[in-house]
């Protein structure tokens, strides 16, 4: 079962990671899927993206849910029965799970050069200065911004929401995995805390709301 990272967070917040490497039949040994997500995933041309479904459904196991426990919103935000909060995602052959008291937000991304040539589309003047002022590499910092605006868009699952022009992501180092992030929307401002961590060429970043 390869299980690829454990993140105890804080006391009500972890992360699970996989990674997948087992083949569709494997994973779906000892999974009981709904009716409805069964209908998702024999619909799904895509065998990596098959692979990822159910290889959350084994995340979900190891934090004591099955399939039945889940359910989505109209915003397509995942929710569980019992109240807590979770967000879920899959890159190429990681899937990561988060589960907490309070809401929170995960992405993880492949780390690709391509990402510089769309950064005018998510980033910001204030981070594109951020960055043009620190000697980084400009694709792992690119990815850390855009992995920390897809959890923070999760988190907030508001329609409307624009990663360029209402979420702001802090000056950062890549030494040192803590961001703290703000979305400003509709005269609202709200402030986050995020970690990120990088393997084999994959980021991840996770969101929680900051304790005011």
């Amino acid at each position: 079962m390869p299980l690829y990272k454990t993140i105890t967070v804080d006391q009500s917040t972890n992360v699970l990671i996989w990674k997948i490497e087992e083949s569709y039949e494997s994973l779906c040994e000892g999974i009981e899927l709904t009716t409805h997500c069964q209908n998702r995933v024999n619909g799904m041309k895509s065998e990596m993206h098959r692979r990822a479904f159910m290889s959350v459904r084994h995340l979900l196991a190891i934090f004591g849910y099955t399939d039945h426990d889940l359910y989505y919103d109209e915003f397509g935000k995942p929710h569980l029965t019992d109240g807590k909060q979770i967000s879920i995602t899959h890159s190429y052959e990681f899937a990561g799970v988060i589960v907490s008291d309070k809401p929170v937000g995960i992405d993880i991304e492949k780390q690709r050069e391509k990402i510089q040539r769309i950064a005018h589309k998510f980033v910001n003047e204030f981070e594109n200065e951020s960055i043009t002022k620190r000697d980084f590499d400009k694709t792992r910092a690119l990815t850390v911004i855009w992995g920390a605006k897809e959890s923070l868009y999760k988190l907030y699952a508001t329609a409307g929401l624009s990663f360029e022009q209402h979420i702001f992501i802090s000056p950062f180092e890549l030494e040192y995995p803590f961001v703290y992030g703000a979305i400003s929307y509709k005269d609202q401002i709200s402030h986050y805390d995020l970690s990120f961590l990088e393997f084999e060429g994959f980021t991840c970043v996770y969101a929680q709301q900051a304790i005011e």
